[in-house]
């Protein structure tokens, strides 16, 4: 579950349910009417700018870009674009050409194949690669200091300090989304090949499909700053800071293009990385429906990975029944991520289906949270103003009673002060901090930052109108 699911999930629960945007008559996908659809997506979400490829067997339906980047220029299918864990599985393709060279042995432990990984926790040393791909490692962002290794160097450096780190369950128990086990992953690549993490994606993975616009650090590929919403109006915004470039669990930096060669190649066309039993492996799910790099949509059977950063979205799907691929990448955050509903549409088309029409989530979210917040300075105002009126008539009574009753004007203050700890705890323990809420959620902390100051201005006044109507009182009596 990402930051921005449980976010977005709680905005809509302050704000009203739209009514279902109807849907259109089947359309076959045919590049134009995928342009057509793609022209009423970028209308209807408002994004500033969208790039997306179809594919379907070894060709190339649809590729190209909608709308501006953050320094004015047009979306291309040529447009660099961060896809964030997206990322995971061209990790865990890198991983399966060295498994294929017999460097690296899947079900083998990794203290075993990679030096330097040493934890405080001894269970560490059974946790196999296959279990890092799959998620089930027991690794977690509730039992390491993810702080600390986002302020990693290099993946020598991240992989350093996990020496003081423990798990948070038996290797192999349960599933538990993790960025660590890919990062991990990719420095295994850099020790099994001798090569760079870089350097053996641009070698392996991305040259010889011909992706000459990927690469996994900005230094390579250099995408615009994306942007974030801030009550309907988006803001250009450096990513947020992070162990990012080089590493194996959000660094790739693509286009619309290279997607699409990379989607052919997944479906088992075009010119192959490794053999099909490798990409088998990578493509069966495993506990949660979660395979290697993709997971499995029961529903709709297709295999899918999203990927969410602070100023970028992305999704990736293949469809083993039909044989097409999509790829739906986005420059702007928010708390309505519209990539996955764009790629729905994309594949209902391709299966005959009417695409669902796309509503104006985003805009509702934060028109909403907006008036929200109006209504918080507001009623703030009116606390401070009716602040004497409210002494008056607790004026005289115990303070344990007072303090009861402005309990409901601190209860903001208190939410406001605990804004991480509640959202990691909504995330299953996943990492958090005030700089993250200060970007796709941008709306929502603003709102909660307005209640928390008009509740505490609030209590601050009735507090002090008591005192001195405490005083006064007091003085009266000595007389």
């Amino acid at each position: 579950m990402s930051l921005k699911i449980a976010l977005a999930g709680l905005a809509a629960a302050l704000t009203l349910t739209p009514a279902p945007a109807l849907a259109s008559a089947p359309v076959e996908p045919t590049p134009a009417a995928v342009d057509a659809y793609l022209r009423e997506a970028l209308e209807a979400t408002g994004v500033p700018g969208l790039s997306v490829v179809v594919t379907r067997g070894d060709k190339v339906v649809h590729a190209a870009g909608y709308g501006e980047d953050s320094e004015g220029r047009p979306v291309t299918a040529a447009t660099p674009m961060r896809v964030a864990s997206v990322s995971k599985s061209f990790t865990a393709m890198a991983v399966l050409t060295l498994v294929e060279q017999g460097k690296i042995a899947l079900d083998e432990p990794v203290a075993g194949q990679l030096p330097g990984f040493r934890m405080a926790d001894p269970r560490h040393t059974r946790i196999t690669v296959r279990q890092l791909l799959n998620q089930t490692s027991g690794l977690s962002d509730s039992s390491l200091d993810i702080g600390d290794l986002e302020s990693a160097s290099s993946l020598a450096d991240y992989t350093a300090r996990l020496a003081e780190g423990r798990l948070a369950a038996d290797p192999g128990s349960r599933y538990a989304y993790c960025n660590v086990n890919y990062d991990l992953a990719a420095r295994l690549v850099e020790t099994a090949s001798g090569r760079p993490f870089d350097a053996y994606m641009k070698d392996r993975v991305f040259g010889p499909l011909g992706m000459t616009g990927s690469a996994v650090s900005a230094q390579a590929v250099r995408p615009a700053d994306g942007f974030v919403s801030v009550y309907g109006r988006w803001l250009p915004r450096p990513e947020a800071s992070g162990f990012l470039d080089g590493s194996g669990s959000g660094a790739v930096i693509t286009t619309a293009a290279d997607m699409g060669r990379w989607l052919i190649a997944q479906n088992g066309a075009g010119r192959p990385l490794v053999k099909k039993q490798s990409l088998e492996t990578m493509h069966k799910p495993g506990v949660h429906g979660y395979g290697m790099g993709w997971s499995l949509e029961e529903e709709s059977g297709l295999l899918v990975h999203s990927g969410n950063l602070f100023t970028y979205n992305a999704v990736e799907a293949v469809s083993p029944k039909t044989g097409y691929g999509f790829a739906v990448m986005t420059n702007g955050a928010s708390l309505y991520d519209p990539t996955y509903d764009i790629m729905r549409g994309l594949a209902a088309m391709s299966e005959g289906r009417a695409p669902a029409a796309l509503g104006g989530d985003r805009q509702l979210y934060d028109l909403v949270l907006g008036l929200l917040a109006v209504v918080a300075a507001g009623l703030g105002v009116m606390g401070v103003l009716r602040a004497r009126r409210w002494a008056s008539r607790r004026s005289g009574r115990p303070w344990w009673r007072i303090a009861l009753r402005l309990a409901p004007a601190l209860l903001p203050v208190l939410l406001f002060a605990c804004y991480p700890d509640w959202v990691s705890v909504l995330l299953n323990g996943r990492y958090v901090t005030w700089e993250q809420l200060t970007y796709f959620p941008a709306s929502l902390s603003i709102t909660l930052l307005a209640a928390a100051l008009a509740g505490l201005l609030t209590a601050v006044a009735r507090i002090c109108v008591l005192c001195k109507l405490t005083r006064y009182a007091n003085s009266r009596r000595s007389r």
